[in-house]
């Protein structure tokens, strides 16, 4: 009975082998349908034509929120989306693959949310600092950048803010990040670990766990975590905090994952490219705005939020920075709900442009999608 019992299972469980390997079967084909029809678009576009010409991240945007909404599970909507997303990058790149400026070095959660906004199948390209990364996009070396705009934690990045200044480019995305830091290194248990190696941020935002689990153990701040990595790498006893493909890229173990004290940590990126897009059906519109009135910081917020309320505009982000005009003259970013083109806020645009000294669309981009 037991042999009985035992066969009986075993070809219960060759039936269901057998059923996986079809439908492998029948998604590797419809991928590689996929793949000739995005081949199609290429070729209409003309010989020449790279990805960037045909690179369109309204579509992509729309595809993936349709994706979201129809997933019944099991996979969860974070995987479904990861799936296809390296479906869509893979696509995209059988001609030519998008060249992505990052703020570096490899290893990075900019890197990271690089990777989470195009799939894996772009050319990354790091670069020191965030003024190169806009120069690169600028210039045409880079398709698009990513660039640090928002922690939840810190606030502001104001280089990049500052940028939007001077530089003719437009928001394309933004890209949502939860800062996971984990513990890596070549060694093979927490005992053989003597110092660790991090961005002083990521030291702070792991200090309860490190006090718990290696009060003893020496802290060393770093110009970045991927810094921390290389040495990790390179040193005998040392760890390093990083995101996980800090991990592959300096080929370390990680030891343990998400050490930080706070779970809902998390970063907004922005991704700058050389046009403004069009409409995707769930949009912000980021504006650059300024009145030129010096006279007092509360009567100049009513003036600029006045046509937003109006118009009933949802208003997400206000930031001040200094314009660099004149003395206390001050420069307003602010982040709104809906597309630049389209009610209600088009029209409020409309009004608050007439009534601004210096006013611009800095872009118009599908929220993120996660």
């Amino acid at each position: 009975m037991a042999d009985d019992s035992k066969n009986t299972a075993d070809s219960e469980l060759d039936g269901i082998r057998n059923r996986i390997n079809h439908i492998d079967e029948r998604i590797q084909a419809l991928i590689n349908e996929r793949a000739r029809f995005a081949q199609q678009v290429g070729v209409a576009k003309g010989e020449l034509a790279s990805a960037v010409d045909y690179y369109r991240p309204e579509r992509e945007a729309e595809i993936l929120r349709t994706i979201k909404a129809r997933n019944e599970g099991p996979l969860r909507d974070e995987e479904m989306l990861r799936l296809f997303r390296e479906i869509m990058s893979a696509c995209l790149a059988q001609q030519e693959p998008l060249k992505v400026g990052f703020l570096g070095p490899e290893g990075t959660f900019t890197q990271t949310a690089v990777f989470k906004h195009f799939g894996h199948s772009v050319r990354v390209l790091p670069f020191h600092t965030i003024d190169e990364v806009f120069q690169e996009v600028e210039s045409g070396a880079a398709d698009f950048g990513v660039v640090p705009i928002e922690n939840s934690t810190e606030g502001s990045v104001n280089n990049t803010l500052d940028m939007f200044l001077t530089s003719p480019l437009k928001i394309t995305g933004e890209i949502e990040l939860q800062i996971e830091q984990h513990l890596m290194g070549r060694m093979k248990g927490l005992d053989n670990i003597k110092r660790i190696c991090a961005h002083e941020q990521s030291l702070a935002q792991c200090r309860g766990w490190l006090r718990e689990y290696l009060p003893h153990v020496e802290l060393i701040g770093m110009s970045s975590n991927a810094a921390g990595a290389r040495r990790a790498r390179d040193e005998d006893g040392t760890a390093a905090i990083a995101p996980d493909v800090a991990a592959d890229v300096y080929d370390l173990k990680i030891l343990v994952n998400s050490i930080e004290d706070r779970a809902d940590n998390s970063t907004r990126f922005l991704v700058v490219g050389r046009e403004l897009l069009a409409a995707s059906g769930c949009d912000k519109t980021t504006i650059l705005v300024s009145t030129g009135d010096t006279g007092g910081s509360a009567g100049v917020l009513h003036k600029l939020l006045q046509p937003l309320s109006d118009h009933n505009v949802v208003m997400t982000f206000i930031e001040s920075r200094p314009s660099r005009r004149k003395n206390w003259d001050y420069v307003f970013f602010i982040d709104i709900e809906g597309h630049a083109n389209e009610s209600p806020v088009a029209d409020a645009l409309a009004v608050l442009e007439k009534e601004s000294s210096l006013f611009r669309v800095l872009g118009a981009y599908p929220k993120a999608v996660s």
